[in-house]
C-alpha cells in the first residue's frame, strides 16, 4: 500500500476532524474521496503531507511516516490544494519555470504541454488570470511533477466541460504511468468515471468503502405485481434486499449478476418492472440525504 491510515484522528478540542479513520490506497489506482464540506477531507490529505499533526493514530506514505518523516513524504508527493495560491506578479510561464526550477521532478517540458492542452495563455500575468485560469496553471504545475503520488483535492473547481474532461483524461494518463491519484472531489459523476476505489466521509470517519467495479454491478429493480410479493427465494438469501409495500410495489437491490434474477422475475405476475444501475449517487445518499 502507499498510503495507510490506522486509527487517525485529529482533534481541536472537543472537535473532532478526523476520527479513528483508517483507510489503504493502493499503489497505481485512482483513488476517489467523498464527502460534503467539513466531513474530514481535506485535513486528511494536510495529515498525510505532514502540514497537520495528527492527535492519534498513524499515516504513512510509500513507508514513511507522515508525522516524524513528512519532507520524505512530500519528496514523493505531487499536491494541488482547494485553493492554490500563485505569484500574482508573475505571468504563466515564470509560474511554471519557478516551480520546474524547485523541483528536478517537475518537468518543465511536460507542464507546458499540460497547459496547452487545458487551452491556458501562459503569457498572461497571474493577476490578470480567472479563477479557472489559476486552477489550470497550478494543474499544469501538479501533473507535470513526476512522483509516486498525486493528490488533487478538488482538481476541477471553476473549470468549464471540456477543461474537466481533459483533467480527467490526464489522471487517467497518470495512473497508466504507474502513478497513484487521490482524488477529492464533490463530483460524483466524475469519480465514478475516473476511479478504481472510493471512500465517503462524514464527521471526519470513513463510512462506505467500494470498489467502482462492484458498485457497476449493482442494480435496483422495481416491480409492480399483481399479487402479494412471495418474498426473496432462499438461494437469492443475503444477496437480493427487497423493500415490499401493501399496494403490491417492490424496490430490490442486489449486486450479483442479474441474469438469474431476471429469470426468477420472469415467474413473478408483474404488471411493471424497472431496471436501472445502482450508481454513485445512491450510495453516497445513503448517508448524506438525511445529513
Amino acid at each position: 500500500m502507499i498510503v495507510r491510515t490506522t486509527a487517525l484522528t485529529k482533534r481541536y478540542g472537543d472537535f473532532a476532524a478526523l476520527d479513528g479513520c483508517t483507510l489503504d490506497v493502493r499503489e497505481g489506482e485512482v483513488f476517489g474521496l467523498l464527502g460534503p464540506n467539513g466531513a474530514g477531507k481535506t485535513t486528511l490529505l494536510r495529515t498525510l503531507l505532514g502540514y497537520l499533526a495528527a492527535t492519534s493514530g498513524s499515516a504513512t506514505v510509500a513507508g514513511f511516516d507522515c508525522g516524524s518523516q513528512s519532507l520524505e513524504v512530500r519528496a514523493r508527493t505531487a499536491y494541488l490544494p482547494g485553493e492554490a495560491r500563485l505569484f500574482r506578479r508573475m505571468n504563466g510561464s515564470g509560474v511554471l519555470d519557478f516551480f520546474a526550477g524547485l523541483r528536478r521532478e517537475c518537468r518543465r517540458e511536460t507542464a507546458t504541454a499540460v497547459a496547452d492542452r487545458l487551452g491556458l495563455d501562459c503569457s498572461r500575468k497571474v493577476s490578470q488570470m480567472s479563477t479557472g485560469m489559476r486552477q489550470k496553471l497550478a494543474l499544469a504545475v501538479v501533473l507535470a511533477t513526476e512522483v509516486p503520488l498525486v493528490i488533487l483535492d478538488e482538481p476541477t473547481a471553476n473549470l468549464d466541460p471540456t477543461a474537466r474532461s481533459v483533467v480527467l483524461d490526464l489522471v487517467r494518463e497518470a495512473r497508466a504511468a504507474g502513478r497513484t491519484v487521490i482524488f477529492s472531489s464533490h463530483v460524483l459523476s466524475e469519480v465514478e468515471e475516473t476511479c478504481g476505489q472510493v471512500v465517503i466521509m462524514r464527521a471526519g470517519r470513513v463510512v462506505h468503502e467500494q470498489s467502482i467495479e462492484a458498485l457497476r454491478r449493482g442494480h435496483r429493480i422495481h416491480a409492480h405485481l399483481r399479487g402479494a410479493f412471495p418474498g426473496v427465494p432462499d438461494e437469492f438469501a443475503g444477496r437480493l434486499h427487497a423493500t415490499a409495500t401493501g399496494d403490491g410495489r417492490v424496490m430490490m437491490e442486489t449486486d450479483e449478476p442479474l441474469a438469474p434474477l431476471l429469470g426468477w422475475l420472469a415467474t413473478l405476475p408483474l404488471a411493471e418492472v424497472r431496471v436501472e444501475p445502482v450508481g454513485l449517487q445512491a450510495v453516497y445518499d445513503r448517508f448524506h440525504r438525511s445529513a
